[in-house]
């Protein structure tokens, strides 16, 4: 009893009156620590007739109280005896005040996603140019349209290529989802990083046209007719920038693609939106050319069903029945080809990323080097191709920083090599008690696979891919490859065993602490793992997927259009 009389007698102490005049006039007793400006908010609307709370205005020491953060309102200010000013606001205003923040608070959240995106494109295409070692299980290489790969200027210029592929894919997701707003935002960050590169480049591929026929696109489906100046430019250098990668009339993308059509669609775009800057400029006859060959081209793409159950009578699904049709012209034969030499480029490519995939196993197993860069598997391969015994050249290259000269001349310095042998010994020791097994096998751990097709490389006219994969990291004692070495060797096993274990703990620490300070001195970035996985994930390898569009939205614009200048006329 008397603890309860105890606990009142503290809360009654804890309460504090404050006065509140305006909208509803009177005191409140409240517990300034525990009470917070929304409770407040609350609690006078109740009183003022049940208004909603987000008419009322708190207003104290000349400021209007904030919700957020939700801090209590002795954090806000507040003391005993404290005045507050409530005001109550037309309930219209209210809801635009609470849509202003809530369209304030959504375009902070767009704004920081558009940064976080832009980084996550920088450091993975950083770490996969400049020979950093990463984490992931896929490299990103640029290929051409026949799956090549391709040596695209300087290393900076390939990582802006690469940069803005990604980017430029990650768009058109946004595109495909009606986000077309998101999709501009995007692409403007994909151009940012296309004017990085060399301009005498990318003036050989398609990729800089199409990002501008898509920002135009994003322009049109968003009815923003005052962006139809700079539209019409853009439009311009789309056509220009086709006709200088295609050819004239597309004869050289008509010999690179064995005489398809895989150009049709994007032209059906491209005509559809000149007609229509053409028609909201005035220039009647210019929409009307534009949007009847628009039209004549939209036809071609409509695929008779009967050509593609002929196809899927053969086993092929209706959506690569359908497309095939589209790009050969409803050609039976050419599309059988086409499906052909498209899943003998998916076999070879699983194989090429198996191949691949081992590589990169193999390379985490050497570690990196001070400099956080990974062994260069070129530089390893023509080490061995002399005769060196792989693991010790590894690590000769991985702690002379890839200088193959360097690790040439530690490699062939015999007591050097003596040196090198026996700290790998040492650390392969170090390695098998570290399982904690007892056993002296080596040690492997295994990373999740995802399930699907790996593709690992990035082609250039098109678009970009990243697969999932498996890490393997793996500890052997080396074989000696020399006799001298072996001798020196023995002999050092031989004092080794004399001693106690002291001497070996005293340089696996050296190597510790070695290994540490490297680290500690070019520590690797913080990833943003999340935003770099998405972006890796929307990745389609597919060469042909930027000209499969489906164009039924043109179609009934091109209708739309020619009715408009019909009514005109």
């Amino acid at each position: 009893m008397a603890s309860d009389e105890a606990s009142s007698a503290a809360a009654a102490a804890a309460a504090e009156r404050i006065r509140v005049v305006g909208a509803w006039a009177g005191s409140l007793e409240v517990e300034l620590g525990g009470w917070t400006v929304p409770m407040l908010r609350a609690e006078v609307a109740r009183r003022a007739g049940g208004v909603e709370p987000d008419r009322i205005n708190l207003i104290f020491g000349g400021r209007v109280l904030k919700d957020d953060p939700p801090a209590s309102l002795q954090q806000a200010g507040l003391k005993g005896n404290a005045k507050v000013l409530s005001t109550l606001l037309a309930p219209d205003r209210g809801k635009a005040i609470a849509a202003q923040a809530a369209a304030a608070a959504a375009e902070e959240e767009h704004t920081n996603r558009l940064v976080r995106l832009w980084n996550a494109a920088e450091a993975l295409c950083q770490r996969h140019t400049d020979g950093s070692f990463h984490d992931e299980d896929f490299n990103l290489d640029l290929e051409d349209q026949s799956g090549q790969k391709v040596m695209f200027g300087s290393v900076d210029d390939i990582k802006a290529v690469k940069m803005a592929l990604m980017l430029h894919q990650k768009a058109k997701t946004f595109i495909k989802r009606d986000m077309h707003k998101e999709a501009l935002d995007v692409l403007a960050m994909a151009e940012e990083a296309f004017s990085l590169c060399d301009p005498k480049l990318i003036e050989r591929v398609d990729n800089v046209p199409m990002l501008q026929l898509d920002i135009v696109w994003c322009y049109f489906v968003l009815r923003d007719v005052s962006r139809l100046e700079v539209a019409g430019t853009r439009l311009e250098k789309a056509r220009s920038g086709f006709e200088r990668s295609h050819g004239k009339d597309s004869a050289r993308f008509r010999l690179l693609q064995a005489g398809r059509h895989a150009d049709l669609a994007i032209y059906v775009r491209l005509e559809l939106l000149e007609g229509v800057v053409a028609y909201h400029n005035g220039n009647a006859v210019k929409a009307r050319e534009s949007l009847t060959s628009a039209q004549a081209k939209y036809m071609q793409l409509q695929v008779p069903d009967e050509a593609i159950s002929i196809l899927m009578s053969m086993g092929y699904g209706a959506r690569a029945a359908k497309r095939a049709l589209k790009l050969t012209g409803y050609d039976i034969q050419s599309s059988v080809d086409l499906l052909c030499e498209e899943r003998e480029k998916k076999i070879r490519r699983v194989q090429e990323d198996r191949e691949m995939q081992k590589e990169i196993m193999e390379q985490k197993k050497y570690g990196k080097t001070p400099m956080n860069k990974a062994v260069n598997m070129q530089k390893l391969k023509g080490l061995v191709a002399i005769g060196f015994e792989k693991k010790l050249a590894a690590e000769a290259l991985r702690i002379n920083e890839n200088d193959a000269d360097k690790a040439l001349d530690l490699l062939t310095d015999p007591e050097q090599n003596c040196i090198l042998q026996h700290k790998i010994m040492s650390k392969a020791k170090r390695s098998s008690r570290g399982s904690g097994s007892g056993s002296s096998s080596s040690r492997a751990a295994a990373a999740t696979t995802a399930s699907g097709v790996n593709n690992s490389q990035a082609p250039v006219d098109t678009s970009t891919n990243i697969p999932d994969g498996s890490a393997m990291e793996e500890s052997h004692v080396l074989p000696v490859i020399n006799e001298e070495a072996a001798n020196n060797v023995e002999a050092a096993n031989n004092v080794e065993a004399v001693n106690n274990d002291e001497t070996v703990n005293h340089e696996e620490e050296d190597m510790s602490d070695e290994s540490a300070e490297g680290e500690e001195a070019n520590p690797p970035p913080v990833r943003d793992v999340a935003m770099e996985n998405e972006l890796a994930h929307e990745m389609t390898g597919d060469a042909l997927d930027d000209y499969d569009i489906d164009v039924s939205n043109e179609g009934h614009a091109i209708s739309e259009y020619l009715s408009l200048l019909d009514s005109a006329a």
